[in-house]
């Protein structure tokens, strides 16, 4: 299997140590459709897994580029801009739960989608591939048009698109841009990532079982509702149900919680494993990644997801 994850890796400040010391942070790199690559790599050593996005070419881009390579992460598909940079993110932690701070205006990221040749290339040399709302949002609105139509043709040659469409109004100039564009993501996918809690807040949804049943009205073929602690409700084709989860035994950082589980779940893709075990394994990684502080926590050994 070839993974391809489509968006935008920024430079990450995260708490080091105590949070409430302004100089105890730490340089990474992150990003929600990076992220889902990152753990996806480590589960999946075995499979291809590329980054499709655009950096630019000065010495933080370097770095970015160079540490997502490090990571096993194919870095063919980011293209590099002259005179552009990167995105930076500050990430500011009350108790678990945490707050961003953003630098993202100019970056190179903004423009991922302006050759649709060089779209079709990277969607045609992968099997399976994943954007984001966020990935929508970051986007012009000529760049959004222009990945939903690659993703649309990748799709009629047989690829198979994952959507996770991670609400933020931040990114929109208003609720109904975003509501419509993340329907219009939610038609040319084949599996639904969304949020209980996100998708109640800005679409109106009264339980989840409506969110599911709005993806699966737009297209989805799979549909899988994350809701925090609470049960993961399910469609796949005819089969619907939902999975309890176990509680975390400790909530430290929520940062990439929803990464996590979108990548536990993919890396299942080609398993043929029933859907009960694939949002188990991608419950229990999500699970791990709470417990500690950052995006990116190594995950526990493959047994433990088991």
């Amino acid at each position: 299997m070839r993974f391809l994850s489509i968006g935008e890796c920024m430079a990450e400040m995260s708490p080091a140590g105590d949070p409430r010391d302004p100089r105890a942070y730490r340089l990474d790199y992150a990003g929600d459709t990076y992220n889902t690559a990152w753990y996806f790599r480590r589960l999946r050593p075995d499979a291809g897994c590329a980054y499709l996005s655009a950096a630019g070419d000065d010495a933080p881009s370097d770095a970015m580029v160079s540490a997502i390579g490090s990571a096993g992460v194919d870095t063919r598909f980011i293209q590099r801009r002259a005179g552009e940079s990167i995105g930076l993110y500050m990430i500011v932690l009350d108790g678990a739960e945490r707050r961003f701070c953003y630098w993202r205006s100019a970056s190179a990221a903004r423009n991922l989608a302006e050759d649709p040749a060089r779209l079709d290339a990277a969607m045609e040399a992968s099997d399976l591939l994943f954007f984001s709302g966020i990935t929508l949002g970051i986007l012009p609105r000529a760049g959004r048009q222009a990945l939903l139509d690659a993703l649309s043709r990748a799709r009629a040659r047989g690829r198979t698109v994952a959507f996770d469409p991670n609400l933020r109004p931040a990114l929109w100039s208003d609720a109904d841009e975003m509501r419509a564009w993340i329907m219009r993501g939610a038609q040319v996918c084949d599996i639904a990532l969304p949020s209980r809690e996100d998708d109640a807040a800005h679409f109106g949804d009264r339980d989840g079982q409506a969110v599911l049943d709005r993806y699966r009205s737009a297209g989805a073929r799979c549909v899988v509702v994350k809701d925090g602690p609470g049960p993961v409700l399910y469609a796949a084709g005819e089969e619907i149900g939902a999975v309890e989860t176990p509680p975390a035994d400790s909530v430290v950082d929520t940062t990439a919680a929803g990464d996590a589980f979108n990548a536990g779940f993919l890396s299942r893709f080609d398993s043929g494993e029933d859907m009960a075990g694939r949002i188990a394994r991608a419950s229990s990684l999500a699970r791990h990644v709470i417990s500690v502080r950052g995006a990116l926590a190594p995950p526990p050994d493959a047994a433990l997801l088991s």
